[in-house]
């Protein structure tokens, strides 16, 4: 019973422990500021026209099913920024079959 209770919280993701993500619009933030707004918030997601990206930082902390990769956005002044902590959905995921 021990063991059914540990694989449980190790393998579900428990809504507990997630901390809400910051919701930032690329489109009024340079690239270094959104840079510290990830740093400082550690979950963040940044909207990007209609859609969005979700950033975890540290990149290691990505949700099951996600991936760790890089994205590119553009800023306030209309630059491109690359981002390297970005979680991807993963097609290839045990957690996305369908």
């Amino acid at each position: 019973m021990k063991n059914l209770l540990l694989a449980a919280t190790l393998l579900l993701p428990s809504p507990l422990f997630a901390a809400p993500a910051t919701e930032v619009n690329a489109h009024d933030h340079t690239c270094n500021e959104i840079v510290q707004i990830i740093r400082q918030n550690k979950t963040v997601f940044v909207r990007v026209g209609i859609g969005g990206r979700s950033f975890r930082y540290p990149p290691a902390k990505c949700k099951l099913g996600d991936k760790r990769g890089t994205t590119s956005l553009r800023d306030a002044a209309g630059r491109q920024c690359i981002l390297d902590y970005a979680c991807v959905y993963d097609p290839e995921s045990f957690y996305n079959f369908r």
